[in-house]
């Protein structure tokens, strides 16, 4: 059948037929026309000048991008003349996917997300053919064998990127936002975390707690006794290894400082996506974009996706009156029964152009050079490293005293802690921003847990399961302490919760999970979640040994412990407390946080809030298991840097040099400027 004039118009060649070639027939060669280079084409269409070709074309030959990409972001053409200047080249024609919107059925036999991958979509079938609309044509021709195996003979039409991906979220954001909460296999998920079973698991290990104090007190308290000194010792042994490796980190650094050679080159940057989700943020949105704008790493090579849920209409309207710039892009998540930050970054996952995928928050102020370092640090180490770490800082630490108490937990988790388990070989609990992965590795996982409240640490679990390393890399993100009381409990008992929830799920087969990390990364994670969820929800059972301080009645009776086991009790307190002290004060021992060392003695006072918020948090476990308790930014904000000043955190091994000029072309700072 022959299309009707408008399509016939569209399309460059003849339809085909649709008579099948007789069986044992050679199918017909397709011969590869010489095609004018693109920038050629716009110069000779008058839409590019020159010079601004040679340098765009010296901008490409360091870095892995599109020529098209580089012109559209500098503003040297517009999208309109590029397009037209692909179909010249392609010899298609451009389809108006707004105009005649694609066939969803085609989209379906391809895939949305192959389509997505690819930015291409089916949108018509004419004939025995189907036209396919691409905003990257070279793509469209590297897959043209995969693409006819689902959809049979295509034709190739040219669209704008922006409309391929509009097409698409228009047709299919549905079944995409249901993918984004099952990308993760249900064996290694929470999504199937039953409430009322685990009620029900609570409900009777309380009753046996109870029935054990009326019927037998003292043994009952002496059990959980031992297994609150229990987690507190394991604990203990964690920092002390962690201060270990610290030194040793300190030594290595010291080493280091003498220059063995130039660092390995990088032969061409690599585009880079940053995840930042968003949610009722309209106090921060204008302060977010002037900090990532900091960012020193090529315009072009940036892909910064602000992703916002579809109900929340303030956000996006606060993001739309800032004017946002070619590499700064909205990705609106389609509404769902379920709203936790891990479903959108499944949901934007997708929609990423970079192979590193990097996560900030929204009150986030990143040191200018930290892409530069990741990709460095990304480029001299193997695929088997894919995930790194950066480190947390706060920038109102001065506000008040839980200000200074949060600063300082921050500082030796992210400068003692972390990194010693990087040390130690064990499995490296993510931070939830100034996170950056291989999108290969990322993918391969599934992506992140949309039901697991604390995705990050989960994540982090996940990798270390599947055979990848994480390492801490020193650069710094400047955050928001949460200083007010009710908002940081409300915060922690989500981050407890989570902690809960993922020990659980991974520790549904633990012969499993011990062949997969081996003993040490398995005692490991027990440490990290079991001991911490211990620690904090049986505190209260070490704090009664104050009775027996102050000589008053004790569940044990005052009388009924030997003298050797009080000794030994008092002893285990007091170096629990010396090493706890000890970690607070190196991770304090850059000079922009001594300020914060007088303040680590009072941390006893800080801590206690931790057991309210862990109670919080397994009563949410049984209520609302899935529930994000969303933390509110911008509360103590006002003073916040537009950016950090670059530092090094003392003790570090910096792997080459990290300064922009040695990674970036020369054309670079005009390519910022843009």
């Amino acid at each position: 059948m022959s299309p009707p004039p408008s399509l016939a118009r569209a399309l460059p060649w003849p339809v085909p037929s649709g008579r099948r070639p007789r069986p044992g027939a050679a199918a017909p060669r397709r011969t590869r026309p010489e095609r004018s280079p693109i920038g050629a084409l716009l110069v000779a269409r008058g839409a590019l000048d020159p010079g601004d070709l040679a340098r765009a074309l010296a901008l490409q030959a360091r870095e892995d991008v599109r020529l098209g990409e580089i012109l559209l972001t500098h503003g040297l053409v517009s999208e309109t003349e590029l397009v037209a200047a692909l179909a010249d080249q392609w010899n298609a024609r451009i389809v108006d996917l707004a105009a005649a919107p694609p066939d969803p059925r085609l989209i379906d036999r391809l895939g949305p997300e192959t389509c997505l991958g690819l930015r291409l979509v089916p949108w018509r079938r004419i004939g025995a053919a189907t036209v396919v609309a691409t905003a990257r044509p070279e793509e469209f021709a590297r897959h043209r064998p995969e693409i006819e195996a689902r959809l049979g003979p295509v034709l190739m039409a040219v669209a704008p990127e922006r409309d391929v991906l509009a097409a698409l979220v228009s047709l299919r954001s549905r079944r995409l936002a249901r993918r984004a909460e099952t990308r993760v296999p249900e064996a290694e998920s929470c999504r199937l975390w039953d409430g009322r079973r685990f009620r029900r698991r609570i409900l009777a290990t309380l009753g046996l707690a109870a029935a054990g104090l009326a019927l037998a007190p003292a043994a009952t308290f002496a059990l959980l006794t031992f297994v609150a000194l229990l987690a507190m010792a394991g604990n203990t042994a964690l920092r002390v290894g962690a201060i270990v490796a610290h030194g040793r980190r300190r030594r290595a650094a010291a080493r280091a400082r003498t220059p063995t050679g130039p660092p390995p080159a990088i032969a061409r940057l690599p585009m880079v996506s940053l995840l930042v989700p968003l949610y009722r943020e309209t106090e921060i949105a204008g302060r977010l974009v002037r900090r990532l704008g900091r960012l020193s790493y090529p315009r072009e090579l940036l892909d910064i996706c602000l992703v916002t849920e579809e109900d929340d209409t303030t956000t996006r309207e606060a993001l739309a009156a800032a004017r946002l710039p070619r590499w700064l892009r909205v990705i609106v998540v389609p509404a769902g029964g379920l709203r936790t930050k891990p479903r959108a970054m499944n949901y934007a996952l997708d929609f990423c152009r970079g192979s590193i995928i990097g996560i900030y928050d929204a009150e986030d102020a990143p040191e200018p050079d930290q892409i530069h370092r990741i990709v460095r640090r990304f480029h001299e180490r193997g695929p088997e490293v894919a995930c790194l770490q950066g480190v947390l800082d706060f920038y109102n630490a001065r506000s008040n005293w839980m200000a200074r108490a949060f600063a300082l937990e921050y500082a030796a988790w992210f400068r003692v802690i972390l990194p010693g388990l990087e040390h130690m070989g064990l499995a490296v609990p993510l931070g939830g921003t100034t996170v950056f992965l291989r999108r290969a590795a990322l993918e391969a996982l599934g992506g992140w847990d949309a039901h697991n409240v604390t995705e990050d640490a989960d994540l982090g679990i996940r990798l270390a399961r599947h055979g990848y390393r994480t390492e801490v890399v020193p650069t710094v993100t400047g955050e928001e302490a949460n200083a007010r009381p009710w908002p940081w409990i409300r915060q922690r008992s989500r981050w407890l919760k989570g902690y809960a929830m993922t020990w659980a799920v991974h520790m549904r087969d633990p012969r499993r999970l011990w062949r997969e990390l081996g003993p040490r990364r398995f005692l490991g994670v027990q440490v990290l979640f079991g001991g911490t969820l211990a620690s904090f929800l049986l505190a209260p059972v070490l704090w009664s040994y104050w009775l027996v301080v102050l000589d008053l009645p004790h569940p044990l009776g005052n009388g009924a412990m030997p003298g050797w086991a009080a000794a030994g009790l008092a002893g285990l307190f007091i170096l629990a407390w010396a090493v706890n002290l000890a970690v607070l004060l190196i991770g304090a021992s850059a000079p922009e946080h001594r300020h914060l060392r007088p303040w680590a003695a009072t941390l006893g006072l800080y801590f206690p809030l931790a057991t309210l918020a862990a109670i919080r948090g397994i009563v949410e476990m049984v209520a609302r298991p899935f529930h994000w308790d969303k933390t509110q930014h911008g509360l103590d904000d006002a003073d916040a840097p537009e950016g950090l000043a670059p530092s090094v955190p003392r003790g570090w091994a910096v792997a080459g040099p990290a300064d922009a000029a040695a990674l970036s072309p020369a054309a670079t700072a005009r390519a910022n400027r843009a």
